[in-house]
């Protein structure tokens, strides 16, 4: 049984991984405070990424929305 541990980390975008407890997280990702072994560690990711989207696009997708929402109501307005 692998008894390694591990850290769980997370970049800008949201994105989730699991690194080396023993080693710094690579430049742009930061440790989100729960460490275990790995199968703890990759539960804990599916548990809190549930959206796999980029936080940009995810933004991007919602600026998008609330314009077509925006929109639509305009041109309700208009008829």
């Amino acid at each position: 049984m692998n008894e390694n541990r591990y850290e769980v980390v997370v970049n800008d975008e949201e994105q989730y991984s699991i690194w080396d407890a023993g080693s710094p997280p690579p430049a742009g990702w930061s440790e989100v405070g729960v460490s275990g072994t790995k199968e703890e560690c990759l539960a804990h990711v599916d548990r809190v990424w549930t959206d796999m989207r980029p936080r940009s696009l995810r933004e991007a997708m919602d600026r998008e929305a609330t314009d077509r929402e925006a929109t639509g109501r305009v041109a309700d307005r208009q008829r």
